[in-house]
């Protein structure tokens, strides 16, 4: 019995061993192929003719993969699921219902980044480099401050604000219109003009900005939309050319009887109905917001929502979203459901129907075409403000002064009683 023992122990080491050979060949094959794919790539995806740059760090490898994009240091919109199989990597970005497919060749990424094959992206990157960072010309002009960009907007809006923070020939940026601002736009100073861009996983952005002699700013703005050629003006030169200033975002959009409650009545995600008139609204405090999974800016805003329904909520505070999306995502609700979980939304999230019946579904509004839009309603069932974007840090001040007039409407319309409110519109 002795020899049968020796025996299955002779067979025994001999399976770990080739186990061990095996694993190491296969240890030896990836790092010689250079299949791992973590760190950070400079990258690249192709909008109307232009390369807009941008950065995406990347961890993992085989079929747990996740990325992430930068909006300026910050590490954001990250991917739900991917794999790095056979040299072909695949990243599912559920929140936008996007997808990066690219293959990986003598280093180099190459492949395709969006929606589908019609609302694709080319898609190239590489890895980053440090020592290869594009020179920046230390004579950089200064432009730091704040810019008013002249436009005429399909929003009747005939001014944008552009906000510039500049370290020498550094630069970051963000244009804020009033359904939002850009994100942040980064680059730097070279041969007589800033290069800036951006890119998250949607909203690519590639300015550049040409100082003038006459103290203007030139700017060519390539986005998914199309390409402008603007001039921005600092606000007191805007004034002495009698130019209006951007548009104040409480005055966009008004109500056409303000004496009348909003009106609203829609299923939410599995099909119940909730309308303005149910009891659960009556003598609260209601914020209505006209959204969409597929808005940038509406993702900016979803967090901000979320805090302030936890921190109010138990003093009388109701939200309820009003999505609005294309008629194929209205078929699963597949984002939307994605965009409610990335968020950890609770409050009340309603579906009304298709970006484009906004104005039939909510009538009561008079200019409403601000993607996203928020309703603060009294206790009284009144709306008492209406607010049209929604800015990022990316804005600085523009930010912080509007999260902070926000709770305080909030606080004040909470310590009003029902009959208080009333007479107030």
């Amino acid at each position: 019995m002795i020899w049968i023992r020796d025996f299955l122990i002779h067979i025994g080491s001999r399976a770990k061993l080739a186990s061990a050979t095996v694993l190491a060949i296969f240890a030896v094959t990836l790092l010689a192929s250079g299949q791992s794919l973590e760190g950070t790539w400079d990258a690249t995806v192709a909008v109307n003719g232009v390369s807009v740059p941008f950065r995406i760090e990347i961890d993992g490898t085989g079929a747990d993969v996740r990325s992430y994009f930068f909006n300026g240091d910050d590490r954001v919109n990250p991917s739900n699921s991917g794999t790095f199989q056979n040299d072909s990597l695949v990243l599912n970005f559920d929140n936008y219902a996007t997808k990066l497919e690219a293959t990986l060749n003598d280093g180099i990424l190459t492949g395709t980044y969006g929606g589908g094959a019609a609302n694709a992206y080319a898609f190239r990157a590489k890895r980053h480099e440090a020592s290869l960072v594009a020179s920046r010309d230390l004579h950089a002009p200064d432009i730091s401050g704040l810019w008013e960009i002249q436009v005429q907007s399909p929003k009747g809006e005939v001014a944008w604000h552009l906000v510039v923070n500049q370290a020498g020939a550094g630069i970051d940026a963000s244009i804020l219109r009033v359904d939002g601002d850009t994100g942040d736009l980064s680059g730097s100073y070279k041969d007589g003009r800033f290069i800036l861009s951006h890119f998250t996983g949607e909203r690519p952005f590639y300015v550049e900005v040409k100082p003038q002699s006459d103290g203007s700013l030139e700017l060519q703005i390539s986005s998914f939309h199309d390409t402008q050629n603007l001039v921005a003006l600092r606000p007191a030169e805007a004034r002495a050319r009698n130019v209006a200033p951007p548009d104040d975002p409480t005055e966009h959009t008004k109500m056409n009887d303000p004496s009348r409650p909003l009106r609203f009545s829609f299923p939410d995600v599995t099909g119940r109905v909730v309308s303005n008139t149910d009891d659960r609204f009556q003598g609260k405090v209601v914020l209505v917001n006209v959204t969409g999974s597929w808005c940038p800016n509406c993702h900016d805003e979803a967090p901000f929502l979320e805090e302030l329904y936890r921190k109010y909520h138990g003093l009388g505070l109701e939200i309820v979203a009003l999505d609005f999306e294309p008629q194929e995502q209205l078929k699963s609700l597949s984002r939307v459901r994605a965009f409610i979980k990335g968020f950890g939304i609770e409050y009340t999230y309603l579906i009304a129907g298709e970006p484009s019946e906004l104005n039939d579904k909510i009538p009561q509004a008079e200019n409403l075409n601000a993607w996203p839009t928020t309703f603060f309603i009294g206790r009284n069932g009144l709306v008492r403000s209406i607010h049209t974007g929604f800015t990022s840090r990316a804005s600085g001040e523009f930010d912080s002064r509007l999260k902070d007039d926000v709770r305080n409407e909030i606080a004040q319309l909470l310590s009003e009683n029902v009959h208080g409110a009333k007479g107030k519109n």
